[in-house]
Protein backbone atom coordinates (compact mmCIF):
# COMPACT_ATOMS: atom_id res chain seq x y z
CA UNK A 1 0.00 0.00 0.00
CA UNK A 2 1.20 3.49 -0.79
CA UNK A 3 1.78 5.56 2.33
CA UNK A 4 0.97 9.23 2.65
CA UNK A 5 3.85 11.67 3.05
CA UNK A 6 4.51 12.54 6.69
CA UNK A 7 5.04 16.20 5.91
CA UNK A 8 1.80 18.19 6.03
CA UNK A 9 3.05 20.77 3.50
CA UNK A 10 3.93 18.06 1.00
CA UNK A 11 0.61 16.27 1.55
CA UNK A 12 -1.28 19.54 1.02
CA UNK A 13 0.70 20.22 -2.15
CA UNK A 14 -0.08 16.78 -3.56
CA UNK A 15 -3.76 17.25 -2.74
CA UNK A 16 -3.85 20.59 -4.57
CA UNK A 17 -2.05 19.11 -7.55
CA UNK A 18 -4.31 16.06 -7.73
CA UNK A 19 -7.60 17.95 -7.45
CA UNK A 20 -6.62 20.68 -9.88
CA UNK A 21 -5.16 18.21 -12.39
CA UNK A 22 -8.33 16.14 -12.39
CA UNK A 23 -10.46 19.25 -12.93
CA UNK A 24 -8.21 20.58 -15.70
CA UNK A 25 -8.22 17.26 -17.53
CA UNK A 26 -12.01 17.11 -17.23
CA UNK A 27 -12.33 20.71 -18.46
CA UNK A 28 -10.17 20.08 -21.51
CA UNK A 29 -11.78 16.75 -22.34
CA UNK A 30 -15.45 17.57 -21.72
CA UNK A 31 -15.78 21.32 -22.18
CA UNK A 32 -13.19 22.21 -24.83
CA UNK A 33 -12.93 19.14 -27.04
CA UNK A 34 -16.61 18.15 -27.20
CA UNK A 35 -19.52 20.05 -28.64
CA UNK A 36 -21.90 21.55 -26.14
CA UNK A 37 -23.19 24.80 -24.73
CA UNK A 38 -20.84 27.78 -24.71
CA UNK A 39 -18.39 28.02 -21.84
CA UNK A 40 -19.56 30.56 -19.28
CA UNK A 41 -17.46 33.18 -17.53
CA UNK A 42 -17.77 31.26 -14.24
CA UNK A 43 -16.15 28.20 -15.82
CA UNK A 44 -13.23 30.26 -17.10
CA UNK A 45 -12.77 31.62 -13.57
CA UNK A 46 -12.75 28.06 -12.19
CA UNK A 47 -10.23 27.11 -14.89
CA UNK A 48 -7.95 29.99 -13.89
CA UNK A 49 -8.35 29.14 -10.20
CA UNK A 50 -7.48 25.49 -10.76
CA UNK A 51 -4.44 26.50 -12.81
CA UNK A 52 -3.35 28.67 -9.91
CA UNK A 53 -3.94 25.80 -7.45
CA UNK A 54 -1.79 23.57 -9.63
CA UNK A 55 1.06 26.08 -9.46
CA UNK A 56 0.69 26.59 -5.70
CA UNK A 57 0.59 22.85 -5.10
CA UNK A 58 3.74 22.34 -7.16
CA UNK A 59 5.49 25.10 -5.20
CA UNK A 60 4.33 23.53 -1.92
CA UNK A 61 5.80 20.17 -2.88
CA UNK A 62 9.09 21.73 -3.95
CA UNK A 63 9.41 23.89 -0.83
CA UNK A 64 8.67 20.92 1.41
CA UNK A 65 11.39 18.94 -0.36
CA UNK A 66 13.90 21.77 0.05
CA UNK A 67 13.03 22.11 3.75
CA UNK A 68 13.44 18.36 4.24
CA UNK A 69 16.86 18.41 2.54
CA UNK A 70 17.98 21.32 4.74
CA UNK A 71 16.77 19.50 7.86
CA UNK A 72 18.68 16.34 6.87
CA UNK A 73 21.82 18.38 6.15
CA UNK A 74 21.57 20.11 9.51
CA UNK A 75 21.14 16.78 11.31
CA UNK A 76 24.13 15.26 9.56
CA UNK A 77 26.34 18.22 10.51
CA UNK A 78 25.19 17.97 14.14
CA UNK A 79 26.04 14.25 14.22
CA UNK A 80 29.47 14.80 12.69
CA UNK A 81 30.32 17.71 15.00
Amino acid sequence: MIGLPDDRQKRTGWTLVAVSAVYLVWFFKVRLLEAGPPIEKKEWIYFAGMSLCLMIGTANIRLATIREEKRKAAQSTKKSA
